[in-house]
């Protein structure tokens, strides 16, 4: 369980960034669907519910998502459902069940940089940045590196494009957490592998996909799948071993290559 002092619906983003750094243990929530999962202490929470950060948005170049959308609203979106051969909704439609999915939001899902994201690993295969009212408008692939600092994530944008993708992932059943994930996308001949839950957070596996852009070899993917999972580093918990992802990741990336080569 968690505890909270005081509870606080700012009118503003400024407002809630100026209570949330005020004192060392205030914090934004979503949802709270993982704090009730273990103990911590908060002074002040911030809830973010009156700030109308709850939208899906098909915009001039970019698709916007607010930062407290629910995954269940991300999973259901036409928008989303439509874009990048359906990737996003289908990387959060397993994440535990859709009562779960209804109040744990993109926000505190991104911003947390949980190891075990579904919807990280989605997004780092696009072209997404995040917006911070501190930092600004940065590559998600930024945000993930950067150490932590107190901000408050506002949205997050996709750029619009004709990238075809797919996400892949491993559970020991359908509404467990992922022992490992993939999504890798394609535009025209620019190649992304994201690998996720290693048991760390998302990562690009680099090497891989500059290698697949400047020659892509339909016959030999599992070469391809090879590199990203020498280049990536795996981790051990109760869910796997690090061996086990690795193996597991040349399964699923070519898995995931050999798809985005079927979409049309």
């Amino acid at each position: 369980m968690f505890i909270i002092n005081e509870f606080i619906q700012p009118q503003t983003i400024e407002e809630a960034y100026n209570i949330l750094v005020s004192r060392r243990n205030n914090a934004v929530i979503g949802g709270s669907a993982f704090l009730r999962m273990g103990s911590k202490k908060i002074n002040t929470a911030v809830d973010l519910s009156k700030l109308g950060l709850d939208y899906i948005k098909d915009e001039d170049g970019y698709i916007e998502i607010g930062a407290y959308t629910t995954l269940r609203e991300v999973e259901t979106s036409p928008i989303l459902v439509n874009s990048f051969s359906g990737v996003i909704s289908n990387s959060v439609k397993n994440i535990i069940g859709i009562q779960f999915r209804n109040i744990v939001t993109v926000g505190a899902s991104v911003f947390s940089k949980y190891g075990f994201s579904d919807l990280i690993t989605a997004l780092l295969a696009l072209d997404t940045e995040i917006e911070l009212y501190k930092a600004g408008r940065i590559p998600l692939d930024d945000f993930l590196k950067r150490p932590f600092e107190k901000d408050v994530l506002i949205r997050i944008f996709i750029k619009k494009n004709q990238r075809r993708a797919s996400f892949q992932d491993l559970r020991n059943s359908v509404s467990d957490y992922p022992i490992l994930n993939v999504a890798v996308s394609r535009l025209d001949n620019q190649w992304t592998i994201a690998v996720g839950a290693r048991p760390r957070v998302a990562a690009i596996a680099i090497k891989a996909s500059e290698a697949l852009s400047e020659h892509l070899g339909p016959e030999n993917l599992a070469y391809y799948a090879d590199i990203a999972a020498e280049e990536l580093t795996f981790g051990t918990n109760e869910r796997g071993t690090a061996e086990y992802r690795q193996a597991m990741c040349k399964v699923l990336v070519k898995r995931a290559l050999m798809e985005v080569l079927e979409c049309k």
